[in-house]
């Protein structure tokens, strides 16, 4: 079997020898095939988004191996291993330059990694390219592509972003709780977009999210993680027929505690 993804047993500590020691990682193992969509859902401080930053190199972990396609990514540094990445934020904000047009944005997420020259002039093939594009995100903004992103909402930079995300067509795309800072009928908009980009281009994701409906809507595999492990991973028709009830109640089985998270329970 060819994985997409693989961490094997990936333990990452912060603050070592400190009064703020932070075991955060703590032997994950997971492996995702081609094509896997799975969202991750657990506790604050579970490690969801640490796992995401272990993946994409942010920091070095300090036991275990990564694997993309097969390539042990490892010991490689953020900026290397971005050529297999693409990486939505929870901030909309933060994924593209607001002074900047909605077509230069695009550019430079398609050119990312080329071998750059004095000229810069986007091209009437790639200005198309990029229309059509637009036009499969169904907000109007194929007719907008000279307009400042900074003058668009948060769900359209996030909307944007997503498709900058996978213009290349990574080996994974990382979406970071990328939805959290939008009101829930936008959210719901991205969320629906980002499956469609991930089904279309065939994409291999891991969608960190504070709701679990959500996690159970999305994607074709759920993992749940507490104090660094992957307590819970389920996929197809059963995680179909999961309910929010379901994943509570193997929290607890889990872990052996009563899952607290507000935010998580009832949005």
């Amino acid at each position: 079997m060819s994985y997409m993804l693989e961490l094997v047993n990936i333990h990452k500590t912060f603050n070592i020898g400190t009064i703020n020691e932070k075991i955060a990682l703590n032997g994950v193992n997971l492996r995702l095939n081609p094509g896997d969509f799975v969202t991750i859902i657990g506790g604050n401080g579970a490690g969801k988004s640490t796992t995401l930053n272990a993946v994409a190199g942010v920091w070095p972990v300090d036991d275990g191996k990564i694997l993309i396609d097969g390539v042990d990514v490892t010991r490689l540094p953020e900026h290397k291993r971005a050529k297999y990445l693409g990486r939505v934020f929870q901030d909309p904000m933060t994924g593209t330059a607001a002074t900047m047009a909605i077509d230069e944005n695009m550019a430079i997420a398609a050119r990312r990694g080329q071998h750059r020259t004095l000229r810069w002039g986007i091209t009437r093939k790639e200005r198309e390219h990029y229309c059509e594009m637009l036009k499969s995100l169904d907000l109007g903004l194929e007719s907008r592509m000279s307009t400042k992103v900074g003058l668009l909402s948060g769900g359209q930079r996030q909307a944007i972003t997503l498709l900058m995300a996978a213009i290349q067509k990574p080996k994974l795309l990382l979406l970071d709780e990328h939805t959290a800072a939008l009101d829930p009928k936008t959210a719901q908009k991205v969320l629906d977009i980002s499956d469609k980009i991930i089904a279309e281009n065939h994409l291999t994701a891991m969608m960190v999210t504070h709701n679990m409906k959500d996690a159970i809507a999305h994607g074709n595999r759920l993992v749940m993680m507490h104090e660094g492990r992957i307590i819970y991973d389920v996929s197809g028709e059963e995680k179909m027929k999961l309910q929010v009830s379901d994943l509570l109640q193997k929290f607890e089985q889990a872990s052996g505690s009563e899952f607290a998270n507000d935010r998580m329970m009832f949005t």
